[in-house]
């Protein structure tokens, strides 16, 4: 089945998680990568942060990204909210990856045909009143003594499961 994939990268801090998800997501057909909150982004048109702040923060992103920010649709929002309600609207189930009570494994869940991937913070998560508004919370289950894996690492199994599952 072909799936429509989109992914929300919410308060993610690091810029190298952000370029390394820029390269994850372009590798796998990801139609586009919202960038939520305070998470850093590339240098866009327009851009109304200071110079010298957009070109570090840009070229941080650019050693890990290799390139993928040029090819990956993109867009900055600080309503993400607004951003998740315009998604259902449009038909998209909105998942967040996540442990919790409420989540199930990633190996249960039966995909859809157009899915929003929230990814949340890299110490935090995907803050609880968000994930009150998903349609489903997916985990991966963790099999060492560790207690979660890198936000990348982790969103590269999610959407190869979920560009891949039957």
């Amino acid at each position: 089945m072909d799936r429509e994939i989109v992914v929300i990268a919410h308060n993610i801090r690091s810029t190298h998680n952000v370029g390394s998800l820029f390269r994850t997501c372009e590798g796998l057909g990801i139609g586009k990568l919202y960038l939520t909150g305070y998470t850093p982004y590339p240098l866009a048109d327009g851009d109304e942060r200071l110079p010298h702040l957009s070109k570090k923060i840009s070229n941080q992103i650019n050693k890990t990204a290799l390139g993928a920010e040029k090819h990956l649709k993109w867009s900055g929002h600080q309503d993400i909210n607004g951003l998740v309600n315009g998604l259902k609207k449009e038909g998209f189930s909105v998942l967040a990856l996540e442990q919790s009570p409420q989540s199930k494994k990633l190996s249960d869940y039966k995909p859809t045909s157009k899915i929003a991937l929230i990814l949340g913070n890299e110490v935090d998560g995907v803050e609880p009143e968000l994930l009150t508004t998903c349609d489903e919370i997916l985990e991966i289950p963790m099999l060492g003594s560790k207690e979660s894996f890198n936000v990348v690492q982790a969103a590269a199994m999610a959407l190869y499961g979920l560009r891949y599952m039957v």
